[in-house]
């Protein structure tokens, strides 16, 4: 059975957390103060993602000040704005119906991060077509981050020593893939979070992820003949991936898994297979990359991993993986 984070079910919880929320505050006053909200919420990566939700509505706005009559990249005009930005930073003030919609998001980011982590990088760095990060912006919402926030946090660092004003996508994902395993991230514990959000609005955290059954056992009829007579043959739904296609669907040899693994599989198999801990899985993939074939990666696997759900797609790939280790 595999389980993977609902979406919609964040989404819902975050939606009737921030009613409470909100029922709350708005109950004594018609609009929020950026004072206040920065002590809205006990778990505080909620209040500092809504702040920087502001920060993003002001980054939009500003990229709307253009003209062909006035100069607004001279030095003296950013300035100027930078100015105004601040002085406007300390005058938010947002009713409960504006307010509402910021608040549910922040509150849906915050149990994505703290829950899956490595998803939550894959999305902060996603960037579509040839479009680049900015990495001064990178690092202006990194600020914003309390939880998980070492290896987003060391990827700015690289970027400003490279001298970097912008980067692709797939180079932000290679250099923040090599400081995950310089690093040894460990996420932070969901304990330390969740009953916060409970003591709010009741939290199932088995609620919060989706359960899919392993591919059902099928039966098919075969017809009888005069030496045979009518009998049911179990077969197994064939595991194709109908609209999701792995490395591993073009099957070639490769010297080291290591080395061939996308940043996304190390996130999903450290997640799915090792309990999100990226030391054990690093160990793992190295201990099977020292091996000579694949009766002794079977056998290591079966021995220090017997839990794992030979059924998932997780599973599947990453096999499909090791026996192209082996091939």
């Amino acid at each position: 059975m595999d389980e993977k984070i609902s979406l919609k079910a964040v989404a819902l919880y975050s939606e009737a957390c921030a009613v409470r929320i909100a029922a709350t505050f708005f109950s004594k006053k018609e609009k929020i103060s950026g004072a206040e909200i920065v002590g809205l919420c006990e778990v505080k990566q909620v209040n500092l993602f809504v702040i920087r939700e502001l920060l993003k509505a002001w980054r939009l706005e500003s990229q709307k000040l253009k003209s062909p009559y006035f100069d607004y990249q001279a030095k003296e005009v950013a300035e100027a704005l930078t100015i105004f930005q601040n002085t406007l930073s300390n005058h938010i003030l947002i009713s409960k119906a504006d307010f509402l919609p910021l608040l549910t998001k922040a509150i849906s980011e915050t149990i994505y991060l703290v829950l899956d982590p490595y998803d939550f990088y894959s999305d902060t760095l996603a960037v579509t077509g040839s479009a680049q990060i900015n990495v001064s912006e990178l690092k202006s919402d990194i600020k914003y981050l309390k939880i998980n926030k070492p290896p987003l946090e060391r990827l700015v660092h690289k970027l400003e020593e490279r001298k970097l004003v912008t980067v692709s996508g797939n180079e932000a994902f290679a250099l923040l893939d090599n400081i995950l395993e310089e690093v040894n991230f460990t996420p932070e514990d969901v304990e330390l979070y969740l009953p916060h959000f409970s003591k709010i609005h009741p939290l199932d955290l088995e609620k919060l992820y989706d359960r899919k059954e392993s591919n059902p056992v099928k039966t098919v009829e075969v017809k009888p003949t005069p030496q045979r007579k009518q009998e049911t043959v179990p077969t197994q739904k064939p595991a194709t991936k109908e609209s999701k296609t792995t490395l591993a669907d073009n099957f070639q040899k490769i010297t080291r898994i290591k080395d061939s693994l996308t940043i996304n599989q190390k996130f999903m198999f450290t997640k799915m297979l090792f309990n999100g801990d990226f030391e054990i899985f690093s160990q793992a993939i190295d201990r099977l990359d020292n091996l000579d074939n694949l009766s002794q990666a079977n056998a290591y696997l079966e021995k220090s991993y017997p839990e794992w759900d030979k059924e998932s797609e997780e599973y599947e790939e990453f096999m499909e993986m090791v026996e192209k280790r082996f091939a």
